[in-house]
């Protein structure tokens, strides 16, 4: 009986070392899709949009900082949409189909606001 318990006690301890690994790669593949973007970001009350500056796409934007759209409605606009320039960590991912505008096949998931500005700097920006 010593036996079966010390087994199922070693099962389990098993089990969850095994558990806490996989979710640590899982973890770090997902970081590895960050990365540092810029481009211009506007934001209104129907839509929280972005184009990258290098390539041109446009994306959706979801906050998941919960910084972006405050330091937007900090630069004090008078009207929405105008667009800032803005350099951020994230990802770009699928977008669904039911959450998001029609006219956006992928979202930009901002994890950290790096500058945000009104001035729109020389190049493929402006």
């Amino acid at each position: 009986m010593k036996n079966i318990k010390i087994l199922i006690l070693l099962s389990i301890v098993f089990s969850l070392t095994i558990f806490a690994c996989n979710s640590n790669v899982e973890d770090q593949k997902a970081g590895d899709d960050i990365k540092v973007i810029k481009g211009l970001y506007s934001y209104g009350p129907e839509i929280k949009s972005f184009r990258d500056c290098e390539e041109g796409r446009e994306y959706w934007v979801a906050d998941s900082a919960k910084t972006l759209e405050l330091a937007y409605s900090n630069l004090n606009y008078e009207k929405p949409y105008l667009p800032v320039y803005i350099e951020v960590e994230g990802r770009v991912v699928k977008s669904d189909s039911l959450t998001v505008n029609a006219n956006f096949d992928s979202t930009l998931v901002v994890t950290k606001l790096i500058r945000i500005t009104k001035e729109i700097p020389d190049g493929p920006c402006n």
